[in-house]
């Protein structure tokens, strides 16, 4: 398991009550602290759900351009056929994949940030941005909550609700997140249940509305575990939903056939006030390198998907929810 010395400063903070905001990359390598005045000197801008650090500025909107270049169904296919090779071996059973695609748009990060509307927004200059519906882990008087977001489609399709709780892949693929959430939560908590399953949730986009399938886990935090952030984390990185099962074998697959590094996508951040803590998994997702933007997203792979139907979802996910 990767160490990090942030992840004992977080328990120390925790364990006084100091509140403080993080993030975790995807491999667990870059682990990064903020005090309430240190977010403001670093100029992140955060839009959770209880918790905001937003400059008093506004941007007014005048005129949206957006332009994608998702890589071919040829080069798609090729780290697809990776995984499902895994997965026939047995070596896997969920591999979540995704893709990094360049993105012409007029607007700024910081614009983006202002003008998108989600559960979860951060802001951080000269590197990335995202507006993120999926929560990763709550704690609220020691009972600590998990909320895996898996299954999405297009709302416009007839009966959308019922054709994603009863598709057979996606059920499949849910079902195997959610289990393995449970079984994670029970590292750090007792009396581990799902309190919901299958919550359906409207995501609107600027061209469109989607549809996303996600449950409720919960549990009383272990004696050991109480008041101490960084020690959870440890044991729940990387966020299950967005790697897949087993996590450490399939984290080897996806990383070799990805062929790119995710960086902060798909890792974790979250607020602690001096008591509770609010955390997100950082997708919908927006960096830029060298004053080139990439939008990274990808899906959950299991031995039923069909690179076809895979592809499509990339591209879907490949949105800014401005309306």
């Amino acid at each position: 398991m990767p160490y990090h010395q942030n992840f004992d400063r977080m328990d120390a903070l925790s364990l006084e009550g100091e509140p403080f905001f993080f993030m975790v990359d995807f491999l667990m390598v870059n682990v990064e602290i903020f005090s309430p005045n240190e977010i403001s000197e670093k100029g992140l801008l955060i839009d959770f759900q209880d918790f905001k650090a937003i400059e008093s500025k506004h941007t007014n909107f005048i005129s949206f351009e957006w332009k994608a270049y998702p890589e071919s169904f040829e080069s798609y296919q090729k780290g697809f056929d990776e995984i499902k090779k895994e997965l026939r071996a047995g070596n896997s059973y969920l591999a979540n994949y995704t893709r990094k695609t360049p993105i012409e748009t007029n607007l700024s990060l910081e614009e983006i940030f202002a003008l998108t509307k989600a559960k979860y927004k951060v802001y951080y200059p000269g590197k990335f941005v995202f507006f993120s519906p999926e929560t990763f882990v709550e704690i609220i008087d020691d009972k600590i909550f998990a909320h895996p977001m898996k299954g999405t489609i297009e709302a416009s399709v007839p009966n959308a609700a019922v054709v994603l709780k009863n598709d057979i892949k996606e059920k499949a693929e849910h079902y195997t997140v959610v289990d393995l959430l449970r079984n994670d939560l029970s590292m750090v908590a007792d009396d581990v249940k799902v309190d919901e399953f299958q919550r359906i949730d409207t995501i609107k986009t600027n061209g469109k509305e989607l549809l996303a399938m996600s449950s409720e886990i919960s549990g009383n935090l272990k004696p050991d575990f109480q008041g101490r952030v960084g020690s959870i984390l440890k044991y729940l990185l990387p966020a299950g939903s967005i790697l897949g099962a087993p996590k450490r074998k399939t984290q080897s697959i996806v990383i070799k056939s990805e062929g790119y590094d995710r960086g902060w996508y798909t890792g974790v951040c979250g607020y602690f006030d001096g008591k509770n803590l609010d955390s997100c998994v950082m997708i919908r997702f927006i960096e830029v390198k060298h004053e080139q933007k990439f939008f990274k997203s990808g899906g959950g792979i299991t031995h039923m998907s069909t690179a076809e139907s895979e592809y499509e979802e990339m591209k879907n996910k490949i949105y800014v929810p401005i309306y």
